[in-house]
């Protein structure tokens, strides 16, 4: 079984030598998706619209692909501030209103002065 790299319409550039998206298999392996308008290639200013943006980029990976929010099995969320959590769990509840995923939420530096980005593994439709 070969991985494959899945692309679609609407996905942020990404910001490095990697693809967004890999199916291998049923599974989906999403990469972080930052909270980056890809229309304008640029964060939103804030958090909340920062990580409103991460979740629809996630979203819009994850379609793509096939699959949607609710075939995600496993998150992880990275923060740049720990005083984010709060707001951060508002919109996961908003974002996976039924049946929400596993989840692990290390606080960490990113890059270009991100305040968040969101990994996931998924299951295609079936």
């Amino acid at each position: 079984m070969e991985p494959e790299v899945i692309t679609g319409p609407g996905m942020p550039k990404a910001l490095g030598p990697y693809s967004h998206v890999v199916r291998l298999g049923d599974t989906l392996y999403i990469s972080g998706q930052p909270g980056i308008d890809p229309a304008t290639g640029q964060p939103p200013s804030g958090f909340g619209a920062e990580a409103r943006q991460a979740f629809t980029n996630l979203k819009t990976v994850l379609e793509a692909a096939g699959s949607s929010m609710d075939r995600v099995a496993k998150v992880t969320v990275f923060l740049t501030d720990a005083n984010n959590f709060g707001q951060l769990n508002e919109l996961f509840g908003e974002f996976f209103a039924t049946r929400p995923p596993a989840r692990s939420t290390p606080i960490v530096g990113l890059p270009r002065g991100l305040l968040i980005s969101i990994d996931a593994i998924a299951g295609t439709q079936s």
